[in-house]
């Protein structure tokens, strides 16, 4: 099945699902009409049903008519600012026999696209923009970014952006209609049904285009770049996927943010620890499913091999080279992916101190100061000392402190009193200066204390919260290192 093919059915499917939507309204309308004219009991049943499902899907057809496209990503790189950057598009423009994009973006993901919007199904374009994500400037050659660019000045070339804004459209559009459907299960699964012929059918056609507009990049640049940059991409969408989980994922504990997002992630992949264990990732199987909208890497590798080798001169030059001032560039992406709230309301601050913040906040913080409250609330205190928790274990009453601990919150578990109280520990150590959570790139954040030495409490803690008898050793130790009897967790970190 050629793709011009698919790309009609894609639009008669299209069209055949608002065919079915007119058909429900128009059967709605009929047994509506006829209770009026006529009524019949055996009628109403279907005249609510059909009602019901009509204004279902009237109703969430008029919500994705009303979405808009909303503000673009990323920012926008004017030519007088990043004139090699133009120039370079520009010219790829010429060699595919397309007209440049009317806008660049810089953008924070590991990607690179293009869009056009269009008019009259796509017949009539008004405005083509392209996205290059700053991480592919980061890791990629300048003859390897300009296979992707080509690759994505060939979807111009072939008409995909064209057909890409009303089949997307229409993807929304099912989608919507099938989630807001769910209080009439039999409308909805027919929905659905029609839904997961559509989407085949239309992501086939996508991954038809990726193939061809990777021919227009081997042209541009030849096999070796080609492959080299779906390779690359590959390795640091993973990459980015580990150093969002891992580290961005800590912004926001403790009021801060990072100062560095970008140099944060450079540092990530140049870790030869990470570097392994991400070529690790990378050598698993993808999972393949008729639904994806682009061909697996080893497909499009194995494609690439089939294609003639271009006459070309390599320039293993940075990708970055083909921006005026990177860390300019770097700077404008990175204010473009906070909100104004987190702007004003978030420190900006080192990685390392970040990660002292982040991992005090999301492991200590609460299991100090919810420990402290339970021992208060057990032996009667005045306040939420610390020693009290430890007063409640000397004399017995685990068990109770357990019970206060769960009315906060936590899980139950066999070990909950000794996990509770090993992060205690952790936090009191860190509130007295003795010890920091440390930033490593090759691996998780480390409690060391200041002469290098590696926090391990977790078996002590154990120990203490099963022995009454280890509470005066436990109170010797901490006193050694500064904390006193009455001591009350401070609400926030402090720094010494």
């Amino acid at each position: 099945m050629t793709t011009a093919f698919r790309a009609v059915l894609a639009f008669t499917l299209l069209a055949g699902f608002y065919v079915l939507v007119a058909l429900i309204l128009t059967a709605a309308i009929f047994f509506d009409v006829l209770l009026l004219v006529d009524f019949h009991v055996n009628a109403v049943k279907f005249a609510v049903v059909l009602t019901l499902a009509a204004g279902a899907l009237v109703r969430a057809l008029f919500m994705v008519s009303r979405r808009q496209s909303g503000e673009q990503p990323g920012v926008p790189v004017a030519r007088e600012h990043e004139p090699v950057l133009w120039q370079t598009v520009e010219e790829l423009a010429q060699r595919v026999r397309t007209a440049p994009p009317d806008e660049i973006r810089l953008v924070a993901e590991v990607n690179a696209a293009v869009s056009e919007d269009t008019r009259l199904l796509g017949l009539r374009a008004t405005r083509r923009r392209m996205y290059i994500g700053l991480p592919l400037l980061q890791t990629l050659t300048v003859d390897e970014m300009r296979a992707v660019l080509g690759h994505e000045l060939g979807h111009y070339s072939g008409a995909h952006t064209r057909l890409g804004a009303p089949v997307y459209r229409g993807r929304v559009s099912l989608v919507a209609t099938v989630q807001g459907l769910g209080n009439h299960p039999f409308v909805q699964r027919l929905f659905a049904w029609y839904a997961k012929l559509y989407l085949r059918v239309s992501q086939a056609v996508s991954r038809r285009q990726e193939l061809e507009a990777d021919e227009f990049a081997v042209a541009i640049s030849g096999r070796q770049a080609m492959a080299g940059a779906l390779r690359k991409i590959h390795s640091t969408a993973l990459g980015w996927d580990l150093y969002a989980a891992a580290y961005l994922s800590l912004t926001g504990t403790g009021g801060v943010r990072p100062a560095s997002v970008f140099g944060g992630f450079h540092a990530l992949m140049s870790d030869q620890g990470r570097q392994a264990e991400i070529a690790k990732l990378g050598e698993q199987p993808e999972e393949v499913s008729p639904y994806d909208s682009h061909p697996s890497l080893a497909d499009r590798l194995t494609a690439l091999e089939r294609l003639p080798e271009p006459q070309h001169v390599p320039d293993p030059r940075s990708a970055l080279t083909l921006l005026h001032d990177p860390n300019v560039a770097v700077q404008a992406v990175e204010q473009s992916m906070w909100t104004p709230e987190a702007l004003t309301g978030l420190r900006p601050v080192s990685w390392e101190e970040l990660v002292a913040h982040g991992m005090y906040t999301g492991r200590n913080a609460e299991a100090l100061h919810d420990l402290a409250v339970a021992g208060q609330r057990v032996m009667g205190a005045a306040r939420p000392y610390l020693d009290a928790a430890f007063e409640a274990i000397a004399r017995g009453r685990q068990a109770e402190l357990e019970a206060q601990l769960r009315e906060q919150g936590w899980n139950p578990s066999g070990t909950l009193l000794a996990g509770v109280l090993g992060q205690a520990l952790e936090a009191v150590l860190i509130q007295l200066g003795e010890a920091r959570w440390t930033l490593s790139w090759s691996g998780p954040a480390r409690l060391l204390f200041d002469d290098g030495e590696e926090v391990a409490l977790s078996e002590y803690a154990a120990q203490v919260a099963g022995d009454p008898a280890a509470v005066p050793g436990l109170r010797q130790w901490l006193g050694a290192h500064g904390m006193r009897h009455d001591y009350v967790p401070n609400q926030e970190l402090t720094h010494n």
